[in-house]
């Protein structure tokens, strides 16, 4: 019980974030263009220094090499959950205008914007070091195979541009990341005020995040939810099947615990972000994509406390 108790305890946080953001948006807070300004102040400017200070601050040279060879496991499960999108595609008869979408949305989670704060709530900043391992198989997946299936569904034909997906891969969380992972490496101290500057930027993650999951939710419009084919798949692979493949591969063994906890729930978080933005570029279903987001993001509220429960008997 106290388990769930605190698991609720952390989805009140996340919820009462979201709240606000979905309150402000409703009374005309944030115009058309306030959304895409917070994603790239969370993306470009806080979470650059939100890594760079989490990773100087919580690795060592000695957790580095314990930790980053566990990135096996996410790209594991990431590998068979596109062979099992393939089978839902045809199991579940998804219309074929969806299918890239589908395939992206059934893969990929939201290990930033929802995946952090949840982690970070439930488990505090000692879970930070594994949400980031997971966080690096996971955007490079999607902006590499996710796009590229989301590109497929678009009115264009699909291409593969290592250009473009190398400047999206190597993006500013990612080389924060690998700019604080060098400065632990070769065990240099930056000035503190330096350090002073990359915690308070990087503490507008969170609240940010969440505000801007709130205007997400108010633009697709909670009367657009609905439970349908095409969405009944992704709801599965989200929050049944990723969970319970990621459960199968860590659980055997000996990785720390924690670590085992948080890529069960990392794989278990809601539609990334990022999928109705890419669909819109390239013309595909860009509402499809942005209803998922809402519902998988509001499901997550309530299944993120009884997974909770799940994983503190069976790890």
């Amino acid at each position: 019980m106290a388990v769930f108790i605190r698991s609720v305890s952390g989805v009140l946080i996340i919820l009462v974030m979201i709240g606000l953001g979905y309150v402000l948006s409703r009374r005309g807070w944030f115009d058309d263009q306030a959304p895409r300004l917070i994603a790239r102040l969370v993306t470009q400017i806080a979470l650059p220094a939100y890594m760079i200070s989490t990773i100087t601050s919580k690795f060592t040279v000695k957790t580095l090499k314990e930790t980053l060879p566990d990135l096996r496991f996410p790209v594991v499960s990431m590998l068979i959950m596109f062979g099992l999108s393939i089978a839902a595609f045809h199991l579940f008869r998804i219309r074929r205008s969806h299918q890239g979408l589908f395939e992206s949305m059934f893969l990929n989670s939201n290990t930033v914007f929802v995946g952090l704060p949840v982690n970070e709530a439930l488990f505090g900043t000692k879970s930070l070091p594994y949400v980031l391992v997971y966080y690096m198989a996971n955007t490079t997946f999607f902006w590499t195979l996710g796009v590229y299936l989301i590109q497929k569904d678009g009115k264009g034909k699909a291409t593969f541009s290592l250009k473009e997906t190398l400047q999206k891969i190597f993006s500013p969380p990612l080389l924060g990341f690998i700019v604080g992972v060098i400065l632990v490496l070769l065990d240099i101290q930056l000035p503190a005020w330096i350090m002073q500057d990359f915690q308070y930027i990087g503490g507008l993650t969170i609240p940010l995040s969440m505000i801007f999951i709130g205007t997400a939710i108010a633009g697709a419009g909670l009367q657009n939810m609905r439970i349908d084919r095409d969405g009944s798949g992704i709801l599965l692979g989200r929050f049944i099947i990723a969970p319970i493949l990621m459960a199968c591969l860590v659980v055997p063994t000996n990785m720390p615990v924690l670590m085992k906890q948080v890529f069960i729930l990392q794989a278990a978080m809601p539609v990334m972000t990022n999928a109705p933005v890419v669909a819109k570029l390239y013309h595909a279903d860009s509402d499809y994509a942005a209803i998922m987001v809402t519902e998988t993001t509001l499901l997550s509220l309530v299944v993120i406390p009884i997974l909770m429960v799940i994983v503190q008997h069976i790890v």
